[in-house]
């Protein structure tokens, strides 16, 4: 009886050793698939604001920045035009630039291109975000007050995350740096997780639900902007960081399954609201039904949110 518990528990720590084996790899494959994910979609954006905003601006044709941005550029304004347009490019630049500072090739094979991205990363987030607040609190844009006190509360934490990985990063405290980079970067992403959750919303319930895609105000949206501007990254971040830490294959696992689904979640919402960004301006332009509203306030809230 001793001999068969013995040979049976020999067996049960063999199997929890090979299953050890592959729960770190599995969580590291996971982590790859969402970031390059991630990476992808928000690349697809900066295209977009380049060639609307940018083509634009070149042009001398400033007036077109209000075909899907209401306000966008107001003749005469220079002080508050000098903002938005600080903010769409800077927009731009940091989604670039985050996915260059948390790519391990480069920390590990240009540690000093590493360092001088950063502090302009860094830079970039605080100028971004304080332009936007500035547009939210005195030009207006679309939402209620809900929505935008959410999007302000993220404005805060790209500024205290910009602030706690510096202080880190400048005392050389690397392992408290990296936690708050990556606070930085998915509070910079948190309206891009915004648009990708209202798509998968408005396609779960066939339509917009919760909310009037004319004024784009609505208990739905309140909830999903508190949810992606300041509650669920961060968390789902916390939770990876306390299983990337433990020992316990059953965390790795179970993280990587949930980034997992996280990821083919951010595939199902941000594919078709790419293709909106890329059908946009003939839509805002006609403006001749509901559905083309309801693209329009979709990506207009995507930029015109962002802080």
């Amino acid at each position: 009886m001793n001999t068969f518990s013995s040979t049976e528990a020999q067996h049960t720590a063999g199997q929890a050793s090979g299953a050890s084996r592959w729960a770190r790899p599995a969580l590291n494959a996971s982590v790859s698939a969402w970031f390059g994910i991630a990476v992808l979609g928000q690349l697809i954006f900066v295209f977009y604001i380049f060639a609307l905003y940018g083509r634009a601006t070149l042009a001398g044709q400033f007036e077109s920045w209000n075909t899907v941005m209401p306000r966008a550029f107001v003749p005469g304004d220079t002080a508050q035009n000098v903002v938005m347009g600080a903010h769409l490019l800077f927009a731009a630049l940091i989604t670039v630039c985050g996915a260059l500072q948390l790519t391990p090739q480069v920390r590990q094979f240009a540690p000093r291109f590493h360092r001088m991205t950063g502090r302009f990363y860094i830079s970039a987030a605080v100028i971004m975000s304080s332009t936007g607040l500035v547009m939210v609190w005195t030009r207006g844009t679309v939402g209620d007050l809900p929505q935008h006190i959410a999007i302000s509360l993220n404005g805060v934490l790209i500024l205290l995350a910009a602030g706690m990985a510096l202080w880190h990063a400048i005392n050389r405290r690397i392992q408290l740096h990296r936690p708050w980079a990556l606070r930085l970067f998915l509070a910079v992403s948190g309206v891009w997780f915004f648009r990708i959750t209202l798509m998968l919303w408005i396609v779960a319930n066939k339509g917009p639900a919760g909310f009037d895609p004319d004024s784009f105000t609505g208990p739905a949206l309140t909830s999903i902007a508190f949810a992606c501007y300041v509650l669920v990254p961060w968390a789902v971040l916390e939770i990876y960081l306390h299983a990337q830490k433990s020992n316990k294959a059953v965390l790795h696992f179970s993280m990587a399954a949930g980034l997992a689904v996280l990821s083919l979640l951010m595939l199902a919402g941000g594919k078709p609201v790419d293709m909106a960004a890329e059908n946009l301006a003939p839509i805002a332009k006609r403006k001749c039904c509901s559905s083309a509203l309801l693209l329009e306030n979709i990506i207009i809230s995507w930029r015109a949110y962002s802080v």
